[in-house]
């Protein structure tokens, strides 16, 4: 049989946790928390022509120190 790895901070009791919680939730439960999470808006995801993605990320990294 082959050993299970888990990331750090994860155990078999945390897995099966998180299992549990998920099919013991209600269809109602699972969308509100989807919608919840969606609902969030800490970031957008959009298409960048790939000629301006060094400019996106220099913007992103100014934004990111302040400057």
């Amino acid at each position: 049989m082959k050993q299970t790895t888990f990331p750090p901070a994860w155990n078999e009791e945390r897995v099966r946790s998180v299992l549990a919680h998920y099919e013991q939730q209600t269809e109602e439960e699972a969308v509100a928390e989807d919608e919840s999470a969606v609902n969030k808006h800490i970031s957008t995801m959009m298409e960048v022509p790939n000629d301006l993605v060094p400019f996106v990320r220099e913007l992103i990294a100014k934004h990111n120190t302040g400057k």
